[in-house]
């Protein structure tokens, strides 16, 4: 067999296992919550679970299941352990399906900025190559093992990929100053941003503000000073930009797309428990019927558990093996922090008042 023969045998037998359908795994009762009948092997290995309509008891279904399940909803929330290689294959494997059962969809993606639209219509009329949508498109870095294929996919089918987050810089921009910051943006510019942006209020503030206290990484703390509490309010106004943002391009996408359907990436942050984009989404068109898919961590690979609750967050649940600590304890972390602050210094507001800025 040849090399080239070989690769495409492995190739065909991963998507057919990524098609293979769970009906071994079953879920069973566990103390105050449920564990699968088996673990789960390694990164690719995962297990969508959901509530059964009949006996409101947790079931797993296989990928074919959750395909034909999701196909009959105008928008499917795909959130995502950002880098988790089981996610990234399941995002493709469910896109190829939906695609087979309903011809015309969206890719709607987090992780392009609606100001580099321009660099993704380019590429896929085969007007500019892959480098440009890298360089000028401002692709992740793992665009190509993680976001490549949905992308590709989307281009060799004429399916519509849309740039659906808010620059970052104008993100800064907001959790620095406030969303009054965005008077000073070129008419342009402000195009970039929803027009129409919803105050955080009720569950998904409460939810992000625990978040924020417990995330030094996101500017959280645990001070309660006037200064503090402003800024936390500020950051709450940059994060719902970006959830207004991308629900704004979702709507506006299907506004464009009559009869279409789409399937939208995002950090699971932004739609567990059908808050953040979803409920931004919601607001615009109430019609709508929205799936949310929305990924565990489990604890123990070996054995795959989850409490009743966590079934909340989403149409389905996907279980996933546990992406490695970040840093263990004792860990010097002082470059890290390091290249925090410099790309955060390097997404400053450029419309920073003058008083404000500081040399």
């Amino acid at each position: 067999m040849t090399t080239k023969s070989a690769l495409l045998h492995a190739a065909i037998a991963a998507s057919l296992l990524l098609a293979a359908p769970a009906a071994a795994q079953t879920v069973q009762p566990a103390g105050d919550g449920y564990r699968l009948s088996q673990g789960l092997a390694d990164f690719y290995d995962t297990a969508f679970v959901m509530k059964d309509a009949k006996t409101g008891q947790p079931r797993v279904v296989s990928p074919a299941e959750a395909a034909e399940l999701l196909s009959a909803y105008d928008v499917v929330f795909f959130g995502e352990s950002h880098r988790h290689p089981g996610v990234h294959a399941q995002q493709q494997a469910l896109f190829r399906a939906l695609v087979a059962r309903h011809l015309r969809y969206v890719l709607s993606l987090e992780q392009f900025e609606r100001d580099t639209q321009g660099v993704i219509d380019a590429y896929l009329a085969g007007k500019v190559g892959e480098n440009a949508l890298k360089e000028k498109g401002r692709a992740w870095d793992n665009y190509p093992t993680s976001y490549r294929p949905l992308v590709e996919f989307a281009k060799a089918r004429g399916l519509p990929v849309i740039a659906s987050e808010a620059p970052t810089w104008a993100i800064s921009c907001i959790g620095q100053f406030g969303p009054e910051i965005l008077d000073k943006f070129t008419p342009e510019e402000r195009g970039w941003v929803a027009r129409q942006l919803n105050p955080g209020t009720g569950a998904y503030r409460a939810k992000y503000m625990r978040f924020q206290s417990g995330a030094a990484a996101h500017g959280g703390g645990a001070s309660q000073s006037p200064e503090a509490l402003a800024k936390a309010e500020r950051s709450l106004a940059a994060q719902t930009a970006r959830d207004d943002t991308m629900a704004e391009a979702i709507f506006l996408a299907l506004k464009a797309n009559p009869g279409a359907k789409v399937l939208h990436l995002n950090g699971n942050f932004h739609s567990a428990a059908f808050l953040g984009t979803v409920e931004r989404l919601k607001l615009r068109d109430p019609s709508l019927k929205i799936a949310v898919i929305d990924p565990l961590e489990v604890d123990d690979p070996k054995v795959p558990a989850f409490k009743a609750s966590d079934l909340d967050n989403g149409t389905l649940v996907q279980l996933i093996y546990p992406n490695p600590p970040t840093f263990v304890d004792g860990e010097d972390t002082s470059d890290w922090v390091r290249a925090l602050m410099a790309k955060r210094k390097a997404s400053a507001c450029k419309y920073a008042p003058a008083a404000a800025a500081k040399p």
